[in-house]
């Protein structure tokens, strides 16, 4: 595969697949067609939870432990397990990885280029190049004075006080919210991982903490790393984030990519054209995709086998950027994601077949749900098996369906 004047070109298509396939295929590419704890008899249970290769983000009130829950992992197991690591890292939300991976996560989130790095902080650029800064470098020096202050767990608002204080004024915005001036927010948190800062799991609001062991020197690599091509900074090929993409929400477009990364388009096409023979050229209901080469795109997950899952809002099967695939239903679509409240997405075997909400009140659980469809008697079978499990999850009682 190679770019001819900003154009992906590729050798012809060698493989088919349904969207029904690609449903299929990614719902079982991330361990969702496990059964119940099906991980649990394993002390490392965290190395065989595929969605760690991308990050599992930590957004609502079960977050990452119940999507780790969903794909196997012990039911009571959190993500202050010791082996587990929480991050600002992509888009600047909260993500869990392995915690002896940390290190090749954090090169394998250094920008692609400096016009990288600049979409990824968003507004926090303009003021930056207007003052003749390059985004790279306020990255590290942002992150020098975090790693200065972090010398016990910090607070986000004593850290965001005295890092105002730190730096110039190109750095720093008026926050209406707050009302109070202090550095814009994305750059705070790109910066934290290259600082070697973690978040301590379960802390509102936000406490930083050094990351043990941390690398020696990472900050001073950082500009360097930056203009090294993405193939050689040594980044383990299953923590790359265009190959994790592809394994885990292909097959994918370039777009795609780039969307869930906030990174320019043309960046993850010059990537996708280095991978060259990794990729394959997939043809989904006439339109041009690409997966992994080793990926078995004549596999469909497993076919049809009734597995029903409870998944919430912010979980990576619906963070797939190509939305349109994954729910045709316009409407459908904006009942799965509105611009606030979302709601979880009832799938079976990799489709979405519906939304729910939980509705807890004094150690009950019962679940709101709304069908897109009528359900046959086993679905809703399984619809309330997940719920109960979701509620032993929490610790509570499952009162059943809420009205």
């Amino acid at each position: 595969m190679s770019v001819v004047g900003g154009t992906l070109t590729h050798v012809p298509r060698v493989a088919t697949m349904t969207r029904t396939e690609v449903l299929r295929r990614r719902f079982a590419a991330q361990g969702l067609h496990r059964g119940a704890d099906a991980l649990a008899p394993r002390a490392d249970w965290w190395a065989s939870v595929p969605v760690l290769d991308l990050g599992v983000q930590d957004t609502g009130p079960d977050g990452a432990a119940w999507a780790l829950a969903l794909r196997g992992a012990p039911l009571g197991a959190r993500t202050s397990t010791p082996e587990l690591a929480l991050a600002w890292t992509v888009r600047g939300a909260p993500h869990v990885y392995r915690r002896a991976e940390l290190p090749d996560v954090a090169r394998a989130l250094v920008p692609l280029s400096e016009s990288d790095a600049r979409k990824r902080v968003a507004d926090a650029s303009k003021p930056l190049r207007e003052a003749g800064i390059d985004v790279t470098d306020a990255l590290v020096e942002i992150g020098r004075h975090m790693r200065r202050i972090v010398t016990a767990p910090t607070v986000k608002g004593e850290m965001s006080t005295r890092l105002t204080a730190a730096v110039s004024e190109p750095y720093l915005r008026w926050c209406t919210a707050c009302r109070a001036t202090h550095l814009y927010e994305l750059p705070f948190r790109l910066a934290a991982l290259h600082a070697g800062l973690e978040l301590e799991p379960g802390t509102s609001p936000p406490v930083l903490g050094r990351v043990p062991s941390w690398p020696a020197g990472h900050l001073d690599r950082f500009a360097e790393t930056v203009r090294t091509p993405p193939a050689e900074r040594g980044v383990p090929d299953h923590l790359d984030l265009v190959r994790a993409y592809l394994r885990l929400l292909g097959p994918a477009r370039p777009a795609d990519v780039a969307a869930y990364l906030d990174a320019p388009a043309a960046d993850v096409r010059r990537r996708w054209a280095e991978l060259g023979d990794e990729l394959v050229e997939v043809d989904v209901e006439g339109e041009r995709r690409w997966a992994a080469a080793d990926a078995d795109t004549d596999a469909d997950g497993g076919g049809s086998s009734g597995v029903v899952r409870l998944l919430g809002p912010f979980d990576l099967l619906l963070q797939a950027k190509d939305r349109e695939l994954l729910v045709p239903n316009q409407a459908a679509r904006k009942e799965l994601w509105p611009v606030l409240g979302r709601p979880g997405a009832v799938v079976l075997d990799g489709e979405v077949v519906g939304t729910w909400r939980p509705r807890a009140s004094g150690g009950r659980l019962r679940v709101e749900v709304r069908a897109w469809a009528p359900w046959t008697p086993a679905v809703e079978q399984a619809v309330d098996t997940e719920a109960e499990r979701l509620a032993a999850f929490r610790g509570v009682t499952y009162a059943g369906r809420a009205s």
